[in-house]
């Protein structure tokens, strides 16, 4: 039985933990900062619980040591210490970070990993799971032409000016609306504006909007570096939000002063756990002599279980990061130092036990169609 460091005992972290122990294959040690938080997934969860300052190395090795690996469902800036400790102990790492200057510190720690320990961050919905649906999209076509990913976690019943709610971390949103973007275009790597490249679109009768935010497209910048033309992430919103988002953030240069923007958004917009996840996925390139287009929708809704209310957030976040872990357990997933979230098959994922939470979705198809003339298909899922 695998013997699991979980860092974190907040929303995501509770589901975590929820979904390894009642699997029974897993022997799971929660540390938090908080002690109230230990109480609650200690009274949710059968686990041992620890309170641990997450920025001292030192209580962090102590409960580190003996452990077969380390997921970080913590806050990004906590992660390099986190990494560096998994390290020393011999622990293979897996976290939630969308936060790009984080991820760059984990991959470099990674270098020194002994053989057979794996490093993997960006485990959760975007960047994870979505860079899975773009990675297999790509594999489709002789000669890859645009990747698109767009992902929102949205409230199912939106009100306000802002129509959105707190699904997850604010400071992981606010540094999705104020850092710079990855994108390639033209075949060239660059960096664009967040909030910038604004669009809209339909999907399943309802009008979105979506445009650049940081830390989405993971690793993939580098895995189809010299392989497409255009690939770029941007977050779903309902309509009209990006506009006053862009007010707060530079209008009112609230970018250079997050810890005044975190406040006013923690202060002001309610958390929601009757949220809907959606991922939108559209990759084009050459096959049999033909420019085609293939697409992968789905939505992922919050549910109640045993009783308790949980948010589609915390259900395809904790799926994406216990998926991985399952599958490396199972010797599914295997190396050392760095594992992209690419090189696991989205066949293995949705088939994993953890994964299938992103089969439960109200829609999924994968459409198929030639870009220039011709007859669509459309290949629903299984």
């Amino acid at each position: 039985m695998p013997h699991v460091r979980l860092r974190g005992a907040g929303k995501i972290g509770r589901m975590i933990a929820k979904m390894l122990t009642e699997s029974g294959d897993y022997d799971l040690l929660v540390g938090d900062g908080d002690p109230a938080a230990l109480e609650r997934i200690a009274a949710q969860s059968k686990v041992q619980t620890r309170q641990v300052d997450a920025d001292d190395p030192r209580q962090l090795r102590a409960v580190i040591e003996g452990r077969d690996l380390v997921i970080s469902a913590l806050s990004y800036a906590h992660n390099p210490t986190v990494a560096q400790v998994a390290l020393d102990a011999g622990a293979s790492y897996f976290d939630l970070t969308e936060d790009v200057a984080t991820t760059d510190r984990v991959t470099e720690i990674s270098r020194s990993a002994r053989p057979g320990q794996v490093f993997m961050p960006q485990c959760g919905l975007a960047p994870g799971f979505v860079s899975i649906v773009a990675a297999d999209l790509a594999k489709a076509f002789e000669t890859l032409e645009t990747v698109y990913m767009r992902v929102g976690a949205l409230p199912q019943f939106p009100t306000g000016a802002l129509m959105y709610n707190l699904t997850w971390s604010t400071d992981g949103l606010i540094n999705e609306y104020c850092n710079l973007c990855e994108a390639i275009h033209e075949g060239r790597r660059i960096d664009v504006l967040p909030l910038e490249g604004i669009e809209h679109f339909s999907l399943d009768g309802v009008r979105y909007e979506a445009f650049n935010t940081s830390g989405g497209l993971g690793t993939l910048c580098d895995s189809l570096d010299g392989s497409v033309r255009e690939l770029n992430y941007k977050t779903i919103r309902y309509v009209g939000h990006r506009d006053l988002m862009r007010f707060l953030t530079h209008d009112l240069r609230l970018s250079a002063r997050r810890e005044l923007l975190k406040d006013i958004l923690e202060r002001a917009v309610p958390v929601t756990f009757q949220d809907v996840v959606v991922v939108f996925c559209t990759a084009s390139g050459r096959r049999n002599g033909q420019l085609v287009q293939q697409s992968d929708a789905r939505k992922i809704y919050g549910e109640t279980i045993d009783g308790e209310q949980w948010s589609a957030i915390q259900i395809t976040t904790a799926a994406g990061i216990c998926a991985v872990v399952d599958l490396f357990c199972q010797g599914r997933l295997t190396g050392t130092g760095l594992l992209r979230q690419e090189q696991v098959t989205l066949a293995d994922f949705l088939d994993n036990r953890f994964g299938r939470h992103y089969r439960g979705s109200k829609i999924y198809s994968r459409f198929v169609g030639a870009v220039n003339g011709g007859a669509a298909t459309d290949e629903t899922a299984p």
